[in-house]
This record gives C-alpha cells, sequence and structure tokens, in this order.
C-alpha cells in the first residue's frame, strides 16, 4: 500500500472542506447532466474508484483529474484565476509594507539638473 503524503496529512480543515464541496458540486454536475459514473471516468480518463473519490473531495486525486472534470463541465477557465497575482492578497500587502518601509528619496528637478540656489542679476547666490 502506498504511503500517505505529509502534504495530505497536514492539509488545512478548510481545505479539505473546499475539496469536499468542489467534488459534490462535480457530481451534481454530472447527474444533472445524466452521465453514468462508469461514462464520466471514461471521458475524464480515470477509473470509477477514482471518479467516486473525486466526488467525495479526495485530496489525493489528481489536479489534473479535477481539471478534467471541471473542463468537462466549461467551467476550466476558471482554473488559471485561482491563483492569479492581482487576487494574491499576502504578496500585495508585503509590497506594501516594503513600500513603506523605503526611505523617501528626494525628486530629481523638473528639468533633470541638480537644483542650485537661485542667483540674482550680478550671478552671486
Amino acid at each position: 500500500m502506498a504511503r500517505r503524503s505529509e502534504a495530505i496529512d497536514s492539509m488545512p480543515s478548510a481545505v479539505q472542506a473546499h475539496l469536499r464541496v468542489l467534488g459534490e458540486n462535480l457530481s451534481i454536475a454530472r447527474k444533472r447532466r445524466r452521465e453514468s459514473m462508469k461514462t464520466w471516468a471514461r471521458r475524464i480518463g480515470v477509473s470509477e474508484p477514482t471518479l467516486m473519490r473525486m466526488e467525495k473531495g479526495d485530496p489525493s486525486v489528481s489536479m489534473g483529474v479535477y481539471a478534467t472534470a471541471l473542463w468537462l463541465i466549461g467551467r476550466s477557465q476558471a482554473i488559471p484565476e485561482l491563483a492569479a497575482p492581482e487576487h494574491d492578497r499576502g504578496a500585495l500587502e508585503e509590497a506594501v509594507r516594503a513600500a513603506k518601509s523605503r526611505s523617501v528619496r528626494k525628486q530629481p528637478s523638473l528639468y533633470g539638473m541638480p537644483e542650485t540656489p537661485d542667483r540674482d542679476e550680478g550671478g552671486e547666490p
């Protein structure tokens, strides 16, 4: 018997719950399409026991299986959005912290020349 992955053993319960909901939703989608487990499994390219595990949200089922099931229901375009950089709040918060910690540098003059003290008409400061 294969050893269970440490990543699965340490998976947060919230993630497990999300996978269960995903599996349930994929099961509902299959049933609404009146597809048998045998047909759906064949279309995804897995065995029926693997399909059953996916529909239960089993984290040991490969992401490719979930992705193919999403493709079958016309939702694979949502996959890239899951980790889109513009939705990465942790990285955004870090970038803001880093920007705040940088020292403020003096802005260059409008014409790119170093600022000099004003001179009167005689050329004296």
